[in-house]
C-alpha cells in the first residue's frame, strides 16, 4: 500500500491544498514554522486517528474554522482506496473508507502503516516512561487489532476504577464494585503485558544487528521490558492495594506504569549513557520498527522523517538514507543541501511557505 495523494482543507495553517506523491521520496523544504510538519502529521492522523503531538482534535482545525477535512488516496497494485476524515471541534471524528462510514475510529487501523521519526524521538530514551509506552502502544495498535481492543478497554475500565476510588470516601457502598472492576482490569491488563513482552522480543531480534552496524561493532544494544506487574500477580496486587489506592484516589499498579530500558553492553543508557549513545539507540529503534512492520504485515510502511537529519551526524545520516531504499518516504527539512550531497533518488520536491506549497524540480 502506498500513498498517492492527500487533500487538506482548514487543517492547521492550510486553507485548501492538494499534494501528489510518487512511490519513493518526497521532500518538503522551507523555513521553520511554515507548516511542513503539519503535512506529515495529517498522514499520521489518517493512519492512526491521532496526532503524534496533540491530544485534542480542535488543535488540528484552522483558526476561525469549525471543521477540518483530510482526504487521502491509497494505491495497492490496481486497487485504490479513499479515506475521508472530518475533524470537528466539539464532536467525534467522522471517518469513511470509500464512502462507507466507520462505526469506530479504531476500525481505520490497518489500512496504512506509518513510522514517524522526529527530533523528539531521539529523546525517547532519556524522557519519561510515558513516552516509551506511547511508542510501544502506537506500533502495536497499528499492527494488532486485538491489542488495540485490549488497550481501549483497559483504559476505559481504569478510568472507571479511578472514578470509584475518588468517590468511595463519601460512597462506601461503591467498594462492592471494586472486585468486579479488578477482574475486568486484570483480564485486559494480562493481555497487554503478554503482547508488549512478545513485541519487545521481536523488536530485539531486529534492533541488535542494526545497532551493531551503526556502532561499528563496538556496542551491543538490548531492549528490556519492565512490566510494573506480571500476568500472574496483577489481580492479587490490585486487591492488596485497595487501601493505598483509596487514599491516593488512583490506581497505582498496572500496565499503565510499565517501562522499557535500553542496555548497551549491559549498561542502562537511560541513566549512564551519553547523548550520542542515546541518539544512536533511538535511530536503531526506528529502523528496527520499519523492519518489524514489514515482517508482520508483508508490506513496507510509509516513513515520515520530520527534520530529523539535522539532528544526526553525517555517518548516521548516510546510514538512515541508505536504509530507506524501496520505502515510500516523506521528508521535511529546511534546505536541500543534505539530499543533493547524498545523491539518492527523489521523486518530488515541494517548497512550503506560510501554508502554501509549490512543487519544484530537482
Amino acid at each position: 500500500m502506498r500513498l498517492s495523494s492527500i487533500e487538506l482543507k482548514n487543517y492547521r495553517n492550510y486553507g485548501e491544498i492538494h499534494i501528489e506523491f510518487d512511490k519513493n521520496v518526497t521532500i518538503f523544504f522551507g523555513d521553520n514554522a511554515q507548516g511542513k510538519t503539519n503535512i506529515l502529521e495529517s498522514v499520521y492522523v489518517c493512519a492512526t486517528t491521532k496526532s503524534h503531538r496533540s491530544a485534542k482534535d480542535r488543535d488540528l482545525i484552522r483558526f476561525g474554522e469549525d471543521e477540518a477535512h483530510i482526504k487521502m488516496m491509497l494505491e495497492n497494485d490496481d486497487v485504490r482506496t479513499r479515506i475521508d476524515m472530518h475533524i470537528k471541534k466539539n464532536k467525534n471524528k467522522g471517518i469513511a473508507v470509500d464512502g462507507i462510514s466507520l462505526r469506530r475510529a479504531s476500525d481505520l487501523f490497518g489500512y496504512l502503516n506509518v513510522v514517524f521519526f522526529s527530533p523528539e524521538d531521539l529523546q525517547i530514551i532519556k524522557n519519561g516512561p510515558a513516552e516509551r509506552r506511547r511508542f510501544v502502544d502506537s506500533e502495536l495498535c497499528q499492527l494488532d487489532k486485538i491489542y488495540l481492543n485490549d488497550l481501549v478497554n483497559y483504559n476505559k475500565v481504569l478510568n472507571q476504577r479511578n472514578r470509584i476510588l475518588k468517590d468511595i470516601s463519601f460512597r462506601p457502598d461503591y467498594e462492592q464494585f471494586l472486585e468486579v472492576i479488578d477482574d475486568q482490569l486484570s483480564e485486559f491488563g494480562r493481555n497487554i503485558i503478554t503482547s508488549r513482552r512478545e513485541f519487545i522480543e521481536r523488536l530485539n531480534a531486529m534492533v541488535s544487528p542494526i545497532h551493531d552496524k551503526l556502532s561499528g561493532g563496538r556496542e551491543k544494544l538490548e531492549i528490556v521490558y519492565e512490566p510494573d506487574v506480571t500476568e500472574d500477580n496483577f489481580k492479587n496486587i490490585l486487591s492488596q492495594t485497595w487501601d493505598r489506592d483509596k487514599k491516593n484516589k488512583s490506581t497505582g499498579n498496572g500496565p499503565h506504569r510499565d517501562d522499557i530500558s535500553f542496555m548497551i553492553n549491559d549498561v542502562d543508557i537511560r541513566r549512564f549513557g551519553s547523548q550520542g549513545q542515546q541518539r544512536c539507540a533511538a535511530l536503531s529503534l526506528k529502523l528496527a520498527e520499519i523492519q518489524l512492520v514489514e515482517d508482520i504485515t508483508g508490506s513496507k510502511p510509509i516513513l515520515l522523517l520530520d527534520d530529523v537529519l539535522s539532528e544526526l551526524d553525517s555517518n548516521r545520516q548516510n546510514y538512515l538514507l541508505s536504509s530507506i531504499n524501496g520505502i515510500q518516504t516523506l521528508i521535511t527539512c529546511t534546505g536541500l543541501d543534505d539530499f543533493v550531497k547524498n545523491r539518492f533518488h527523489i521523486d518530488r520536491v515541494y517548497r512550503v511557505c506560510a501554508g502554501h506549497i509549490i512543487e519544484r524540480g530537482m
